[in-house]
């Protein structure tokens, strides 16, 4: 006979929730199925609430934007209450409802986190990434971008605490000056990718204390940076010979003096050299691009 979905989504036909949960509806059905549609699953019946209450307590990964812009506080902790094994959390731009009554808990039970995303969770508190520090040791990856309450006491936590980080993203954490950025990258030595953009307070020591302590960086984001030089670019350059990609869009005392040296080792920048600068100007300004004889 045909399978009929109508059918087996009804309990008392036998059909799907005969299935074992844990080795076969769990792992291989639930997984496909976006999270909105299976909170709604749990209005069908006693057996379907429990199906999805014990796949909420076996997530691996939870996405806030799967479910709306914005869930009550309490609907996000009873969401999670069970869950002890979650490896991925990511909650950006949560400011609206996400505070650290509703996001410690979930921290404290989590071990096994290795990424975290917090872009723009505004009213979150240096105490949230003092949690993560304390609770995650095996933390790869850590969004905190937007974040203004990061300050240098809970960088130095996550710092101290977690030193197999390898993405973290600071972008527009402007209570952070270069000695938090010196401590943070010399305990953490496995840095690949990291962003200090939009933060003026950043100069030429912490770019310096990166190059230096992170040998395998391969993603540096400086944007807006304004204190950083061509100094320090130089020694980035020396020291760190797995970039791929370096970002210094108006960082104004950056020049091609310095770029030239990365440029020529095929280092990705955002930042066109002079001559195509000059170019794409001109090509703005008359409406064409013009000949010139570069070879002269």
């Amino acid at each position: 006979a045909p399978w009929c979905p109508m059918m087996s989504l009804t309990p008392s036909r036998g059909c799907l929730l005969d299935l074992p949960w844990e080795d076969i509806l769990v792992p291989h059905i639930l997984c496909h199925l976006p999270l909105q549609q299976l909170l709604s699953l749990q209005r069908v019946s006693k057996s379907f609430q429990s199906l999805i209450q014990l796949y909420l307590a076996n997530m691996r990964c939870f996405d806030s934007s799967q479910i709306g812009p914005a869930i009550p506080q309490a609907a996000f902790v009873n969401l999670l209450k069970d869950n002890e094994v979650l490896q991925q959390l990511v909650l950006q731009n949560c400011s609206d409802w996400l505070t650290d009554r509703g996001r410690l808990p979930v921290i404290g039970q989590n071990h096994h986190l290795h990424q975290i995303q917090l872009k723009g969770c505004a009213q979150l508190s240096r105490h949230a990434l003092v949690a993560i520090s304390l609770s995650c040791p095996n933390l790869r990856q850590l969004s905190l971008a937007h974040c203004e309450w990061v300050d240098s006491l809970s960088l130095r936590s996550l710092a101290d605490h977690c030193k197999a980080l390898e993405a973290l993203d600071l972008t527009a954490c402007r209570q952070l000056k270069d000695e938090a950025i010196c401590y943070l990258v010399q305990k953490c030595s496995r840095l690949k990718s990291l962003s200090l953009a939009v933060n003026a307070n950043v100069g030429d020591v912490a770019v310096e204390e990166i190059a230096k302590s992170c040998p395998e960086l391969e993603h540096l984001d400086l944007t807006g940076c304004l204190r950083v030089k061509n100094d320090s670019i130089r020694v980035l350059a020396e020291y760190c010979p797995k970039l791929r990609s370096l970002k210094v869009k108006h960082c104004h005392n950056v020049a091609e003096s310095s770029l030239s040296i990365l440029r020529s080792r095929g280092v990705e920048l955002d930042v066109e050299p002079p001559l195509q600068r000059a170019l794409v100007l001109l090509q703005d300004v008359v409406g064409f691009a013009p000949f010139i004889n570069l070879q002269i």
